[in-house]
C-alpha cells in the first residue's frame, strides 16, 4: 500500500502473475545470517489457525501446514513493563528443514493489511523462498486481530465511501468536513486508547521483538509498498540487527505527505494511461470509445461528472457514485491482469450498468459480498495520521487542487481532498518525513517498478539515498503493476532468489525488461483489499 492519500496493500497485486523473459546480473556474495537465541521476546507457541477475522477480511482458514501464535508486546515501548497488545503471527515451515535459513518475514502494505489474511493466499508467489525460510508474517498493531482499530459500522461505512470525495459546491465542501469529523469521532470513541500508539516506529520495534521471538539474531525481511517505509525504520533503529531484506514497490521516504499524495495522481495517470494506449493498440479489439489515449480518458472523466449528478445502479440496492466509480478505477490499475475487469467496467457503467465498477471499488474498500468490512481503512487511517505531522486546512487544500487536477484529471481532486484525511485527528503526528538512515545495516535488495501507480518508480532511488552507502542496492524492473517480484518476471525473481536463499547481492543498478506478454483474461476482482482511495 503506498504510504500516502491512497493507502494501497500490495495485496491486490498479488493476482498478477504473467511472466516474461528479460535480463539481468548479479554479483557478490555473503555468509548465511545465523539462526540464534532470543533476547528477552518468550518463544512463540504456535497452534493451528483460525478462520480470519471480520476485520482481517474473513475468509477461510489456511492450510493445515499453516500455524498461528499470539505474541505480546508493549502497547507503549516507553513503559515496556506496562499494558500490552497481543500481535496475531502466521507462518508455514521450511520445507528443507536440514538447510533453513531462518524465518523470512513479510509485511505487504497498506498501512492497515492483514499478513495473517494475506500471506496464505499470495504463498504460492512465494514457494522458492519457502525452500529454505519459515514464511512468516502478521497483523501490525491497530491491524486485524492485533488490537484492530474501529471506527464505523458496517452500514456507515457503506455511506461513507459512498459519500462525494471531491466536492464542488460549499455545501458539498461543508458535508465532506462534516464526514470527516463524524470518522475521526468515531475512531476516537471506539479506539481511542490504542490511536497514539499505532505508528510505524512502534510497529518496527515490534519487528524485533517479533525476531527476537522467532529465535533469528537478525531479521530476514521483505517489505512491500509500505512494508517498504516499515522495512527502512526497522534498518534505522536496528542496523545491526538486519539480515538479508528486500524493499519491493517502494514508499519514497523523503516526500511530505502533500508531496506523496501528488505523485501518486502523477503514478495513477500514468497507469492510466498506459491502459488507455493499450485498448488503443488493440483496436476493434478494445470496448472502449475514442481513438486516441486522451479520447479514452476523456471519456471516463465524462462518466466520472455523469455519475457525480446522477449515480447509477450498482450491487443491490447500493447506487454507483463518482466517487466509489473513481475508487473501482483506482483499483484495477495496480495489476496488467486487471485491466480487462477495467475496460469492461468502464463500458458497462457508460451503458448504466455500475456492478463491476462497485465490486472493485468495494475491494479496494475491503468490503465482503455480506457487506462486512475489514478495517484496513481506519488502520490506515490511524496509522498514517499519528505517522504524519500534516494538518491542512480547508482553505490550504483548495489553493493546491489546481496543481492535483493538472497532474491527473482523472484522480486529482480525489488525492487532493484527501489531504484533510488527518485535519482534526486526535492524536498528533510524529515526523514530516520517516529518518530510514541505516550506516552499517547489511545490503538491502530495492525494487522500483517504471510502470508503479501507487509508488512511483523514483521512490527506490531516493529510498537506496537514503539508506546510505553501502545499504541500498537499487534494481529497476520495467514493467506495469504496483511491485516486480509478484509480476511473475523471471529476471526479478533470480536476483531476489539468488540474494535471499545465496547470499549473491544484484549488481547495483541492475535492469529487468519485462517481455511483452498478450494481457491475460481475468473473470473476477482479487479478493483481498487495498484501502479507499482519498478516504
Amino acid at each position: 500500500m503506498s504510504r500516502y492519500l491512497l493507502r494501497v496493500a500490495v495485496a491486490v497485486a498479488l493476482v498478477a502473475g504473467a511472466a516474461g523473459t528479460s535480463g539481468c546480473s548479479d554479483s557478490g556474495e555473503e555468509k548465511a545470517p545465523k539462526a540464534g537465541g532470543t533476547e528477552g521476546a518468550p518463544p512463540l507457541k504456535w497452534g493451528d489457525c483460525e478462520a480470519p477475522t471480520a476485520a482481517e477480511g474473513g475468509g477461510q482458514a489456511p492450510p493445515k501446514d499453516w500455524q498461528c501464535a499470539t505474541l505480546h508486546v508493549p502497547l507503549d515501548y516507553a513503559k515496556p513493563e506496562g499494558e500490552t497488545i497481543p500481535l496475531a503471527l502466521i507462518r508455514a515451515k521450511a520445507r528443507d528443514q536440514d538447510n533453513r535459513l531462518g524465518s523470512l518475514v513479510f509485511n505487504f502494505g497498506g498501512p492497515g493489511g492483514s499478513g495473517i489474511t494475506t500471506l496464505p493466499g499470495a504463498a504460492k508467489e512465494y514457494e522458492a523462498l519457502r525452500e529454505r525460510y519459515d514464511l512468516v508474517s502478521f497483523d501490525p498493531r491497530g491491524v486485524g486481530r492485533s488490537d484492530p482499530v474501529l471506527c464505523l459500522d458496517d452500514k456507515q461505512l457503506d455511506s461513507y465511501y459512498a459519500s462525494d470525495s471531491s466536492p464542488d459546491t460549499p455545501e458539498a465542501q461543508k458535508q465532506y468536513v462534516d464526514n470527516t469529523r463524524a470518522y475521526q469521532a468515531a475512531c476516537k470513541a471506539n479506539s481511542g486508547k490504542v490511536l497514539p500508539y499505532v505508528g510505524t516506529e512502534n510497529a518496527a520495534r515490534d519487528l524485533d521483538r517479533i525476531r527476537q521471538a522467532l529465535g533469528d539474531d537478525k531479521l530476514n525481511y521483505f517489505g512491500i509498498s509500505y512494508g517498504t517505509e516499515l522495512g527502512g525504520v526497522y534498518a534505522h533503529l536496528f542496523p545491526e540487527r538486519v539480515g538479508r531484506a528486500v524493499f519491493d514497490a517502494v514508499v519514497d521516504p523523503t516526500k511530505t505527505s502533500e508531496e506523496g499524495a501528488l505523485g501518486q495522481a502523477k503514478g495513477f495517470q500514468l497507469a492510466l494511461d498506459n491502459f488507455a494506449q493499450d485498448c488503443v493498440d488493440r483496436g476493434d479489439e478494445c470496448r472502449l470509445q475514442g481513438s486516441t489515449a486522451k479520447e479514452i480518458e476523456d471519456n471516463v472523466v465524462r462518466l466520472q461528472k455523469q455519475l457525480a449528478a446522477k449515480p447509477i445502479p450498482g450491487i443491490g440496492d447500493r447506487m454507483l457514485t463518482e466517487s466509489s466509480a473513481t475508487n473501482g478505477i483506482a483499483q484495477a490499475l495496480y495489476s496488467q491482469e486487471l485491466w480487462p475487469l477495467l475496460e469492461q467496467g468502464i463500458d458497462e457503467a457508460q451503458g448504466g450498468q455500475g456492478q463491476l465498477l462497485m465490486a472493485l471499488s468495494d475491494s479496494l474498500n475491503g468490503r465482503d459480498q455480506n457487506g462486512n468490512y475489514s478495517n484496513i481503512g481506519a488502520a490506515n487511517t490511524a496509522i498514517n495520521c499519528v505517522d504524519s505531522k500534516d494538518r491542512y486546512t480547508l482553505e490550504q487544500t483548495k489553493a493546491k487542487l489546481p496543481s492535483f487536477r493538472a497532474a491527473s484529471p482523472v484522480f486529482g481532486d480525489f488525492l487532493g481532498w484527501a489531504m484533510m484525511s488527518c485535519t482534526g485527528w486526535p492524536v498528533p503526528g510524529t515526523w514530516e518525513t520517516p529518518d530510514v538512515s541505516a550506516p552499517g545495516a547489511a545490503p538491502i535488495v530495492v525494487i522500483g517498478n517504471t510502470g508503479d501507480p501507487a509508488t512511483p518508480y523514483e521512490g527506490a532511488r531516493k529510498m537506496v539515498e537514503r539508506l546510505g552507502p553501502g545499504v541500498g542496492v537499487e534494481l529497476t524492473y520495467k514493467g506495469q503493476g504496483h511491485g516486480a517480484y509478484n509480476s511473475g518476471d523471471p529476471c526479478v525473481q533470480q536476483a531476489v532468489n539468488s540474494y535471499l536463499l545465496d547470499g549473491k547481492v544484484p549488481a547495483g543498478g541492475t535492469v529487468c525488461t519485462a517481455a511483452p506478454t498478450p494481457t491475460p483474461d481475468a473473470s473476477a476482482p482479487p479478493s483481498e483489499p487495498a484501502a479507499p482511495l482519498g478516504a
